[in-house]
């Protein structure tokens, strides 16, 4: 008997030691755009990856979450023509569903869905990545309903009508920035009146706080960021009028700089580096911050510099003291932190296309890059501050979508399983990318 629950407990701690990583919300597990699991192949197959199922799907931005054994996303259908390739609102009747999968076979477990009229630009679909935590999950669409369900089943747990709950209008690209779960609470922007961002109790949706924001322009699109830093836990929010630092715990509001974000348009999570904060948008909008150690305060840099990192589409990403990331002229740079000096440009992760928000996320895979360009390529690279040196690409996916003249597919993708998810508009697929096939 003991050799068998000997034997019994070694064979568990291995396949807990095997078991793969998840990837639950926006930018994965630790909300940083790295990819932790190891037997990752270096190189592509000849004839490319090895996908593994695809499972139909309508149309959406949003990223998959993965966790569980389970994958979650959002879409929306509608027999209208949602391919709008403008910065104007329209307004489109349709279905906004939340679809969740197997994992090993994309068979879909549930479904829910709701009707929803969108008012906003660019309205193919949802554009919040899910969030999957402790057997729930949680869900934002792009006219501002949020839904807690079960994992399991599919029952809804709770449900937020933010544009209802806080007199608030969607933004001009629909609610777009990617809730944060702290602690207990939900962290989501509202938009309204004295509501830019609010609190929600994680397992009723009940409000814990709202900030006392006064808007002038929206709430922009940026997520939901905490630090700690200057003795305390500092929630940073880049609104289009302002970055500020309030407390995660009661909304009270540390410090503020003004900020001017063209069309509303704040988008980037802020990157911190040591004691510095940067942020930027659309139009070079942007401003390097400098953190006070000893408190929560903060005093202007330098702002709206030439040839920095603005990103729109694509959350930079640091190492040491170089940023690196799509500007919206549509080029990958390096920017050096906090100078803010350009290191180089290269346009060769995408190619020229026609001018206008080139897209490419990037995800950290040990000494490398997986980057998912909006030609439906993995590329796999390197980053330095010598510059951009590819080592191979992939074609896994069709554009299906149109932005500034040019086909597209804006999603980020999910890395779990030694797998990676990848949607456009008409499908979900899972592509292997483990060493050993």
């Amino acid at each position: 008997m003991y050799v068998k629950l000997f034997a019994a407990s070694v064979l568990l701690m291995i396949c807990g030691s095997l078991s793969a990583d998840d990837w639950p919300q926006w930018m994965g597990p630790k909300r940083d755009n790295i990819w932790r699991e190891t037997g990752i192949l270096r190189k592509f197959p000849d004839g490319g990856p090895k996908q593994l199922w695809s499972t139909s799907v309508a149309g959406g931005y949003s990223g998959p979450a993965v966790a569980s054994g389970r994958v979650v996303l959002t879409d929306y259908v509608t027999s209208e023509n949602v391919k709008v390739d403008n910065f104007s609102r329209g307004e489109f009747s349709g279905t906004e569903r939340v679809l969740c999968l197997q994992q090993s076979d994309g068979r879909i477990l549930w479904t829910h869905e709701y009707p929803v009229k969108y008012t906003i630009s660019y309205p193919a679909g949802p554009r919040c990545t899910p969030v999957i935590e402790d057997g729930r999950v949680y869900t934002l669409g792009a006219e501002g309903n949020l839904f807690c369900f079960s994992l399991a089943d599919g029952a809804v747990v709770w449900s937020v009508d933010l544009k209802r709950a806080y007199g608030a209008k969607a933004p001009l690209w629909g609610y777009a920035a990617h809730p944060l779960i702290d602690g207990d609470h939900l962290l989501t922007l509202a938009g309204g009146e004295g509501s830019h961002i609010v609190a929600l109790n994680k397992f009723t949706g009940s409000e814990v706080w709202r900030s006392t924001t006064s808007l002038t322009q929206g709430q922009g699109y940026s997520p939901p960021t905490i630090i700690q830093h200057g003795g305390v836990r500092q929630l940073l929010l880049l609104r289009p009028d302002a970055v500020s630092s309030i407390s995660p715990e009661t909304g009270q509001e540390y410090w503020s700089l003004p900020y001017e974000a063209s069309n509303g348009s704040i988008i980037m999570s802020p990157v911190v580096h040591g004691n510095y904060l940067y942020v930027a948008g659309y139009s070079n909008r942007s401003v390097m911050i400098e953190l006070d150690p000893d408190r929560p305060a903060a005093r202007e840099l330098w702002r709206d510099r030439t040839q920095v990192i603005c990103p729109v589409n694509v959350q930079p990403f640091l190492i040491g003291e170089v940023l690196y990331g799509f500007d919206q002229k549509g080029v990958l740079r390096a920017l050096s932190l906090p100078a803010g000096k350009r290191l180089w440009e290269s346009s060769d992760v995408i190619g020229k296309r026609p001018a206008g928000s080139e897209t490419a996320f990037i995800v950290q895979h040990e000494d490398r890059f997986v980057l998912f360009n909006e030609l439906g390529e993995l590329v796999f690279a390197k980053l330095s501050p010598e510059g951009y040196e590819e080592i191979d690409r992939a074609k896994v996916i069709e554009p299906s979508n149109f932005a500034f003249g040019r086909e597209v597919v804006w999603s980020m993708p999910a890395f779990a399983g030694k797998c990676v998810f990848i949607r456009n508009d008409d499908q979900l697929i899972c592509i292997s990318l483990a060493e050993q096939q």
